[in-house]
């Protein structure tokens, strides 16, 4: 929609845009597991003797006892096959590990007999995160797809007003996040087709001199539902409230969920941003259809700074980290809130709050339809020049 408010949410990565099973998914599980059952990959809960409690990626709670002679293996973070795998001992595995198993289903659907635990340590998982969010703090670039060009392989993404050219090749990764969550273990493997004009990207990869093209190496997109009004009623007991968003006038359903990212802008914050919005909402009106606005990307500064010690495209989600979380139960009928949310299944006016931001009455007062204001859902690694989306890795 021409006049929304772009996409937000602090972290998209706390945890960084790293392989969703922290290595493990390099190594190509399903054809060396026995044929009687499929992989289980997850997080060890608890460990007693030759039982394993995990939490799969598919959260399913599975009691595992690993078979007499069974193979254990520690794999060093980032390989991609066995070559250089430790053999260890049960005894090495602790509770927060991240194993591979491969053996036979159980009696039932919650049990697992493992005849091979493939390891890797917590520490490890914690230092390579480290790793890939410094990586896409350097590398990384985030923007709004103008524009697909599935037979060259490219894709513009708008960038403040700057246009930049984003080439993948058959080694790009794509990742897309689904439903409410961005998260990036909750993120699936997509292909160049599922991005769409009005997507949220981040891209890792190789930038031209100029700044104009990027040979992509991981490609992470998604696409939100952006949400402006007063909050018109609260139902606690269910999570969820309701408002008329400014834009489309359609009374929406909003749950917000322990996913959810809840933040409060202070006054004197909301007063300054404001202040821009009188001066830019013209321009957000003028907008074409289908466009959404995209402030240019700059220095993140501390709310109390002088007003000229800010850039003039300072956004919103560059100091939304350093806001003050809330909860359901700190709002109330009446208050001004900006959502970005899940979109909602067809004709169904129910979503899930990715981000929600409230004391935003003075920006909407300015700028009705929150045209001046950019939310951005994710932080996937930025905070370099060019990035308007604020530091941080998905997550």
């Amino acid at each position: 929609m021409a006049t929304r408010l772009g996409i937000l949410r602090a972290s998209i990565l706390g945890m960084s845009l790293l392989l969703p099973i922290a290595g493990l998914s390099n190594y190509d599980a399903a054809a060396q597991a026995p044929a009687a059952a499929g992989p289980k990959i997850g997080t060890v809960t608890a460990i007693s003797g030759s039982t394993i409690n995990l939490t799969t990626d598919a959260k399913q709670q599975i009691a595992v006892t690993v078979a007499d002679g069974a193979r254990i293996l520690q794999l060093a973070p980032g390989s991609k096959d066995l070559k250089s795998a430790q053999t260890i001992t049960l005894t090495d595995i602790a509770t927060g590990d991240r194993v591979l198993l491969s053996g036979k289903a159980g009696s039932d659907p919650n049990s697992f007999t493992a005849s091979r635990v493939i390891l890797m340590k917590a520490q490890d998982i914690a230092q390579e995160h480290e790793k890939e969010q410094a990586d896409w703090q350097t590398r990384g670039t985030g923007g709004l797809v103008s524009a697909v060009d599935e037979p060259s392989g490219t894709i513009t993404v708008s960038i403040g007003a700057k246009k930049v050219a984003i080439h993948t090749s058959s080694t790009t990764k794509f990742r897309r996040y689904a439903g409410a969550s961005v998260k990036f273990e909750d993120a699936e493997p997509s292909t160049l087709t599922q991005i769409r004009a009005g997507d949220q990207l981040r891209v890792l990869g190789t930038k031209s001199e100029d700044g104009m093209s990027i040979q992509a190496e991981t490609i992470v997109s998604g696409s939100f539902l952006h949400l402006a009004g007063t909050i018109a009623t609260i139902d606690a007991a269910n999570g969820t409230f309701t408002l008329k968003d400014l834009a489309t006038k359609k009374m929406m359903t909003v749950k917000v969920t322990s996913d959810s990212d809840v933040r409060k802008l202070p006054p004197e914050a909301a007063a300054r941003f404001a202040a821009r919005a009188k001066g830019t909402a013209a321009a957000g009106h003028a907008a074409t259809a289908g466009a959404r606005p995209v402030a240019q990307p700059g220095p993140s500064v501390p709310p109390n700074e002088e007003p000229q010690r800010r850039s003039a495209g300072m956004d919103l989600s560059q100091m939304l980290s350093r806001l003050p979380t809330q909860t359901l139960s700190d709002l109330k009928i009446g208050d001004a809130v900006m959502v970005v949310a899940s979109q909602p299944e067809s004709g169904s006016s129910n979503v899930s709050a990715v981000t929600l931001l409230s004391g935003v009455e003075p920006i909407l007062s300015a700028s009705p339809s929150g045209a001046a204001m950019n939310l951005s859902p994710w932080n996937v690694g930025g905070g370099g020049e060019g990035d308007a989306a604020g530091s941080g890795s998905p997550q």
